[in-house]
């Protein structure tokens, strides 16, 4: 008989870990999400974007996983993503989800958040009545550049609340942030555009402690406490202040910085 050790290949590794935690992914989700259909959306993500294995701090890649049971969100890249920020792992709650949660929570009619294109027709104003946006997409054709980004919610009684964000503010935030390399470059650049705008307005929102957990899960993608005198534009100086993050003591597992062979995952 052998005593050769079989290696089990890091993706499986992941698997196996995350079985075991089926019962506590049914303790922290919602009726109407089964566990096992959570994992499959998880093993996906993970099989999608292989750093999550090899790159990022394993015990984070868990915890993330076990924050998005607990909002219940599926990380499909709609609702929610499972992202690399430094070393580790991070659950990122996405624009569909956070509406997702509004609709489920009842405290607001209606929620959105949307880029504004330098060829759309875009208005902003303010009158008696309140805060007014006027926003036409150009449907056909060429939109241009991203210039801005705004939130606009509806709570039950009428009441409107609107939130304006135009690049040169945006860039401060992303400048801020201590994940400007991560999530804010590449496919999810517009969705954190969109995310800030929505956090803004949030401030002013009457919500319940559920829906302000979900869209404050990823702070330590913004740093809005601290001012900033560094602004994008010359002409556009922002201030904006530093969020104090409370740091994770449980991710202290030094990640894997080999990468498996192609064949291994």
């Amino acid at each position: 008989m052998s005593n050769e050790v079989v290696k089990i290949k890091p993706i499986e590794e992941v698997r196996k870990s995350l079985t075991l935690m089926k019962e506590q992914f049914a303790s922290a989700l919602p009726p109407q999400i089964e566990p096992d259909k959570f994992l499959r959306v998880v093993m996906t993500a993970v099989q999608q974007n292989p750093d999550l294995i090899v790159k990022a701090n394993r015990q984070s890649l868990y915890g993330a996983c076990m924050r998005a049971a607990q909002d219940g969100l599926l990380p499909d890249g709609r609702e929610a993503a499972l992202v690399i920020m430094g070393g580790d792992a991070t659950y990122m709650p996405m624009v569909s989800g956070i509406l997702k949660k509004v609709r489920n929570s009842g405290e607001l009619s209606s929620i959105t958040s949307q880029m504004v294109h330098q060829n759309d027709r875009f208005r902003f104003y303010i009158d008696s009545d309140g805060e007014h946006i006027d926003h036409e997409p150009l449907m056909f054709g060429e939109r241009g550049e991203a210039i801005g980004v705004y939130a606009l919610a509806k709570t039950k009684d009428g009441g409107i609340y609107v939130e304006v964000m135009d690049k040169a503010q945006v860039m401060a935030v992303k400048g801020a942030s201590r994940a400007k390399s991560g999530p804010w470059t590449g496919a999810f650049e517009h969705e954190m555009w969109r995310k800030t705008a929505i956090r803004r307005l949030s401030k002013r929102l009457p919500m319940n402690t559920d829906l302000e957990t979900v869209i404050k899960r990823d702070d330590e993608m913004y740093d809005l406490e601290k001012p900033t005198t560094e602004p994008v534009e010359p002409t556009k100086p922002k201030k904006l202040k530093k969020l104090i993050i409370e740091q994770n003591p449980d991710a202290d597992v030094a990640p894997e910085t080999e990468a498996p062979k192609e064949d291994e995952i």
